[in-house]
């Protein structure tokens, strides 16, 4: 049995999975303009993932947020396509089966919301990360699909559910 739990986010989540994101994407060189640690919604992650269809998840670890990812309908993006969103883990989270877990739980939340299939946006050096998706059934695309403003990520996947 894993000695974390995945559970959905609550508003007294906030700002630990804001210092999450903000912490783990200038990691990997993410921070400049076009990436997601500037969205509006970082700073309410809560409320911005009660919106239909959207869901967001946080993995927990001895009472710590360590971890978070979500799915949400992809932004100028067909109807039945969903984007996996905010996935991100801090170095004690890596490693423990979190990512696993975490990438099932958000791709079931996306088959019970009605998507047909998921997309996401990644950046070259995220290789764990995109081991994983590949692991899970995601398939690199050439160009990016819908409008998320996150226009410095180089790496697009998609993933039939």
């Amino acid at each position: 049995m894993p000695d974390f739990l995945i559970r959905p986010i609550e508003p007294r989540d906030n700002a630990a999975v804001a210092a999450v994101i903000r912490t783990v994407m200038p990691e990997f060189g993410a921070d400049g303009p076009g990436f997601a640690i500037h969205d509006a919604e970082v700073d309410d992650m809560h409320a911005a993932y009660t919106c239909p269809r959207s869901a967001y998840f946080v993995v927990e670890r001895d009472g710590m947020v360590i971890g978070g990812g979500g799915v949400a309908p992809l932004a100028g993006g067909e109807a039945n396509v969903c984007e996996l969103r905010k996935m991100y883990f801090l170095p004690e989270a890596r490693g423990i089966g979190a990512g696993t877990a975490m990438m099932q739980r958000c791709l079931d939340a996306a088959r019970a919301a009605g998507f047909t299939h998921c997309y996401l946006e990644t950046l070259t050096g995220m290789d764990a990360a995109q081991a994983l998706y590949r692991k899970h059934g995601f398939a690199p695309l050439h160009a990016p699909m819908g409008g998320t403003g996150h226009f410095s990520c180089d790496r697009f996947f998609i993933r039939v559910l």
